[in-house]
């Protein structure tokens, strides 16, 4: 088994293991292919500028992240056309159709880049041009390959013309319409063919050998060698997995429901979103690893962790505890009875200290590490679908029905590697990761929220929150009224994305809430699914390895399909999945 992902950059430890074993590959089957071409792979993939192309990277691995095989793509988009620069499988792999799965991938990845066309060049597999018979036999069933997806040497110019009089023939230029049984038109052609003996062969062609080669294309359309060989059927491969969301959900969302309490954790949000999801076909599910308690001491006070392990677990069946003790915060005297500690620890009267909420939170806290760490192992985005939330909860206190800081835990772990934005959308502040942060330069918070005058916790969240010591102006509240439109929403927002832009981090960290949903009984906004629709998109639009960690969200009905709507505009935004035809609209629930 193996799967398909593209490379974004080398920041990763697990990209650039994957660059690394792309080089050795490309030397070992493409050994005519410069050094400096095979070191600079990397570079290439930050830096458009370097050939004037945009490089795209794919690599075929196994469930032990060894590179079986690997495709390279130069995007042209003014000209609208790509150009498959490299593929090659490591040699043991030949015969595995992984070379199949690669190309179809390459295809897929260029229509979503809106390409006309995608170029490549093939040795010829005429026996004039080629004497050698093993060599004439491997282009013959190369150009057979691609035959089967309508992709056939251009014919009638002089792309194949060698550099030199009485040099060997050079390659043939091959045209696939992705899907467009035409020809295509000289005008364009000649912009593409000038492209790429410009930019890619800058080094090797003269400008009058460029000019001579672009006039060799006179006819209009340009014409397309006859098929030669026996036409087979196109086998489709699904859809390629990293164009769906890698989603890790919690197999233990047991919660009690105590509605006298205002209780509205509920499992059956949780099942409303997973049944959604998978109908749709928009995520490939990861199972959540287990993780020793003590990793909950990276952003938690110990105490605190081990004070809700002991009267959790010594809660009777069927019981909970609530809080109705608030002391002063003197830390040297916390009450004696565990029952009244309570409130030592918690910020309201309405979160339960029982056995289930411990298990779930343990599990929540699991799926929100197990989606960072599929971050780190190159994956481009991850949603822990976890119950019970997670952002009220602070470094030493726990509340909001939240008792672990799941955002936080992925954050911590990912700013390992790089720079970490945490960026909050749900309803009520996130207020337990300015305060694990606040004091940071290295984890940006962000949150945007109804007010504290009039939104739950009432006494965080205020716009000159900015941090402290290290951390002052790494902190960034964006408070909004009672009454707010997706309009409305979405400014604040782009606001919120430019303070990240310019923060410049190496991942995001999304806590995700729907309350800010129509209806919703916790929150007082509008959003529709368009609305998610739109927001996704800006989002996806930063083009960061993301983790998405689900907060709260309690319309049931209609939260299935904002979840759907959002991830679809993440994925658009990011370019990982085709946009939707001008002027579709999603339809609100």
């Amino acid at each position: 088994m193996f799967y398909i992902r593209r490379l974004f950059d080398e920041v990763v430890p697990a990209n650039r293991d994957a660059l690394n074993q792309v080089r050795q590959i490309l030397r070992r089957q493409l050994p005519d292919v410069r050094e400096h071409e095979v070191t600079g792979l990397g570079e290439r993939l930050v830096n458009p500028f370097l050939q004037r192309f945009r490089s795209i990277i794919l690599v075929a691995e196994n469930s032990r992240h060894r590179v079986l095989g690997f495709a390279v793509i130069l995007h042209e988009p003014q000209i609208a056309f790509c150009y498959l620069d490299f593929i090659a499988t490591a040699r043991a792999e030949a015969s595995q159709g992984i070379g199949g799965a690669l190309y179809e991938r390459v295809r897929d990845e260029a229509r979503a880049l809106t390409a006309k066309g995608l170029f490549f060049e093939c040795l010829p597999d005429d026996r004039e041009r080629c004497p050698d018979d093993r060599r004439l036999r491997s282009n013959q069933a190369r150009l057979r390959f691609y035959e089967r997806y309508g992709a056939r040497p251009l014919v009638g110019n002089d792309y194949h013309r060698p550099l030199e009089n009485g040099g060997s023939y050079g390659p043939y230029l091959v045209y696939d319409g992705l899907g467009n049984t035409g020809a295509p038109r000289r005008s364009w052609t000649r912009q593409v063919v000038r492209a790429i003996l410009e930019r890619k062969y800058a080094f090797l062609c003269p400008t009058d050998y460029v000019q001579a080669v672009v006039d060799s294309f006179r006819e209009d359309p340009v014409a397309l060698r006859p098929p030669r060989y026996q036409r087979e059927e196109i086998v489709r491969s699904p859809a390629p997995l990293d164009h769906r969301v890698c989603l890790v959900a919690s197999r233990q969302h047991e919660f009690q429901q105590v509605h006298d309490r205002g209780m509205v954790e509920a499992p059956v949000r949780i099942d409303r979103i997973l049944q959604e999801l998978q109908r749709a076909e928009l995520c490939r599910q990861v199972a959540p690893k287990e993780h020793p308690a003590k990793v909950l001491h990276s952003v938690h006070d110990a105490e605190l962790v081990r004070y809700l392990r002991r009267v959790c677990r010594g809660v009777p069946p069927a019981r909970s505890i609530y809080p109705n003790v608030f002391p002063l915060r003197n830390q040297a005297r916390p009450p004696r009875i565990l029952a009244d500690r309570a409130g030592y620890y918690c910020i309201d009267t309405f979160t339960p200290l029982n056995e289930n909420a411990l298990r779930a939170a343990r599990m929540a806290a699991d799926c929100a590490l197990t989606a960072a760490e599929l971050i780190l192992a190159g994956e481009r985005l991850a949603y822990a679908l976890v119950q019970p939330p997670g952002h009220h909860a602070g470094r030493r206190y726990f509340g909001g029905t939240c008792y672990f800081n799941n955002a936080a835990l992925c954050a911590q772990l990912l700013s390992q590697v790089g720079q970490v934005a945490i960026l909050d959308i749900d309803y009520h502040h996130g207020s337990g990761q300015q305060d694990i942060f606040y004091r940071r330069s290295d984890v940006l918070t962000v949150s945007i929220h109804g007010h504290p005058h009039i939104a739950y916790p009432h006494f965080t969240g205020f716009e000159d929150e900015i941090g402290e010591d290290q951390g002052l102006g790494f902190n960034l509240n964006i408070p909004l009224a009672k009454r707010v439109d997706g309009h409305r929403y979405l400014q604040a927002l782009k606001r919120a994305l430019a303070a990240i832009r310019q923060f410049d981090p190496r991942f995001l960290v999304l806590a995700f809430g729907l309350d800010t949903a129509k209806a919703d009984p916790t929150g007082s906004w509008f959003l529709t699914s368009p609305d998610f629709h739109r927001c996704g998109h800006h989002i996806g639009g930063l083009n960061l390895p993301t983790v998405i960690v689900q907060e709260s969200g309690y319309r049931t009905r209609a939260i299935g399909t904002h979840v759907r709507t959002f991830l679809e505009g993440v994925l658009e935004g990011m370019s990982l999945r085709d946009r939707a035809p001008v002027g579709k609209e999603i339809r609100p629930t």
